[in-house]
């Protein structure tokens, strides 16, 4: 039997589909080219660039719009040509064009039901709810420099003890990717870290810098603590992206568990006899 929380997760990627959402209404949307006096609208090359993912993903569109131009007019002119054949009359295309279009009823009809669903009052409550709980916990600021051998790390730590910066040894030591900003992690709670490099920095006080090289499976650090302070709960704000989500997939996998209870679903297997579900 499929499980709950698989069928939660797989509900969950219908609102983020990638299938093309193009503008509602075409009269807004400009056109940007024609083939054979079909019209190429600009969010279609803005689907198109979402679709080539990568690189390709954060230039500006205006840098490629020349390719992907290019390639929407080639689809169009072999859509055309499958045309021409016959071949959007077959029992294969028309097989599979259902299945596409129940993806996009799927998601339309989802999308629009968990937009109803976050409302500012939901938000608020969903919001109340998470830091009705919440206790503040001990966070650390704190910096490392990050070396291949214990010998580095006891050097570095020598040159500490002499006077040098912690914060530009870093950016010329550590070959950790935190090195360039001066090896610094920002504040971090209980659980974040690998358990050697948390207990080391938990137990030194601000302002302090580690005097024995702390050893984990990354290599050797030299840890300093800038400073401590208590967890904030997040601010609405900060947490309403993330509340919303879960009210959107909360809904979704609560009303589609409802329609399940009121179908009739049959499994077969490859002899064409049912498959009794385990309850």
């Amino acid at each position: 039997m499929l499980k709950t929380t698989f069928r939660g997760l797989a509900l969950a990627g219908v609102l983020a589909l990638s299938l093309p959402a193009y503008a509602d209404n075409h009269k807004e949307d400009r056109v940007v080219a024609t083939v054979n006096g079909a019209n190429i609208f600009y969010s279609e090359l803005v689907e198109a660039q979402k679709s080539m993912g990568g690189q390709a993903q954060a230039m500006p569109l205006e840098m490629i719009q020349g390719i992907l131009v290019n390639s929407i007019a080639d689809r169009k002119l072999v859509a055309a040509a499958a045309r021409m054949q016959g071949v959007h009359k077959t029992d294969n295309f028309k097989k599979r064009m259902m299945g596409i279009e129940e993806h996009v009823l799927q998601r339309e009809f989802l999308t629009k039901f968990a937009e109803a669903k976050m409302t500012d009052k939901a938000v608020k409550a969903a919001y109340d709810e998470m830091i009705k709980g919440f206790e503040p916990k001990k966070e650390v600021h704190a910096r490392h420099i990050l070396v291949k051998t214990q010998e580095e790390a006891e050097a570095l730590i020598k040159e500490l003890k002499g006077g040098a910066d912690f914060v530009e040894l870093a950016k010329t030591k550590s070959t950790g990717p935190s090195g360039p900003n001066g090896g610094d992690l920002g504040f971090f709670g209980q659980g974040m870290m690998v358990p050697e490099f948390e207990k080391a920095a938990f137990a030194m006080k601000a302002g302090e810098f580690s005097t024995e090289p702390v050893k984990t499976n990354f290599g050797y650090h030299v840890i300093k603590v800038e400073e401590f302070r208590k967890s904030e709960a997040p601010k609405l704000e900060e947490a309403e992206e993330q509340i919303k989500g879960k009210i959107a997939n909360d809904a979704v996998t609560a009303y589609v568990a409802e329609l399940r209870k009121k179908a009739k679903i049959k499994l077969f297997d490859e002899n064409g006899k049912e498959i009794k579900e385990d309850k």
